[in-house]
């Protein structure tokens, strides 16, 4: 379309399909979260009255030390079997790669009744010396109780995952920094530490960051060893008084809080390493909402 100087304006594309989608998908959740709100066997008055309840609150406090727990044993096994499986070595690459076989290969379930079980198996955990004295002796209850066993389960389980996210993430480095680093006598460590990792880890943060949400729903699975997780506390109150519904959206709403708050860190984190990259695009409701904004803005300014 020629404006008044004779220059040619843009006329951006009007996307009718997606307006009918949005505004039908717009009134289906409406109705369905209206139907939801105003139902009487919803019983919300049961939903406040253990929100903040001290069972669920313990429940949701346990969730979180075994969410970050589990995942520090997880960055840092992923961080050691990534590293086997780049190294030169191929005794380290093979022990790497079998290790990481077998804990992806096995179910979760089956790994933490192992480690929780493992006394049957072990009942002393000792350091010897070889044709001398014991070093100590411990009694493996003692040293895995069920906390321990849910930590080591859930970490090794989910650094099988890690190593191959740090792996991929290292491997996306363009080989050209590094070759050139090396020409002029920079040392694998400074290397690693200087130039590798701070690229990497604009690809290691997302999956690291969904691993993580992950890991916060996963760990209701500690309900097989007995360990009153937020899940588990809920479900011990509503089989005595039988709301059933009512409790699961207490567990409902813990889980979404706190999946809220860790993907607000995740944007920031990906905010923080994605700087200078000319393939940084925006996260978050701005990238949800950049589009849209962009073709309102361009319409108005061709006077639309």
């Amino acid at each position: 379309m020629p404006r008044l100087d004779g220059s040619e304006s843009v006329v951006p594309v009007r996307h009718i399909g997606r307006w009918v989608s949005a505004i039908v998908a717009a009134l289906l959740a409406g109705g369905y979260l209206y139907l939801l709100a105003t139902s009487k066997n919803m019983r919300w008055d049961v939903t406040y009255t253990y929100l903040f309840h001290p069972a669920v609150m313990s429940g949701l406090w346990l969730t979180i030390q075994l969410t970050v727990a589990s995942m520090a044993l997880a960055i840092a096994t992923g961080g050691v079997l990534g590293s086997m499986r780049l190294s030169q070595n191929p005794v380290l690459q093979c022990l790497s790669g079998a290790t990481v076989w077998f804990l992806r290969g096995t179910p979760l379930l089956v790994q933490l009744l192992f480690w929780y079980f493992l006394a049957s198996l072990f009942p002393v955990i000792s350091l010897p010396v070889p044709f001398g004295p014991t070093l100590f002796a411990v009694d493996t209850n003692s040293l895995i109780n069920q906390f321990g066993a849910a930590v080591l389960g859930l970490g090794l389980n989910e650094g099988a995952y890690m190593a191959e996210i740090y792996r991929a993430g290292i491997l996306s480095v363009d080989k050209g920094q590094t070759e050139a680093a090396q020409s002029v006598g920079m040392s694998r460590a400074r290397l690693m530490r200087r130039i590798i990792i701070p690229q990497a880890m604009r690809f290691i943060i997302p999956p690291t960051g969904n691993a993580t949400i992950s890991m916060l729903k996963t760990t209701s699975v500690v309900l097989i060893i007995g360990l009153p997780d937020l899940l588990t506390s809920v479900q011990l109150i509503y089989a005595r008084n039988f709301q059933q519904i009512p409790l699961l959206a207490v567990a409902c709403f813990w889980y979404l809080a706190c999946t809220t708050a860790l993907t607000v860190l995740q944007i920031r984190l990906e905010r923080h390493y994605a700087r200078g990259s000319k393939d940084a695009k925006g996260v978050g409701l701005a990238g949800l909402f950049g589009p849209f904004l962009k073709s309102r803005l361009a319409s108005k300014e061709n006077g639309l």
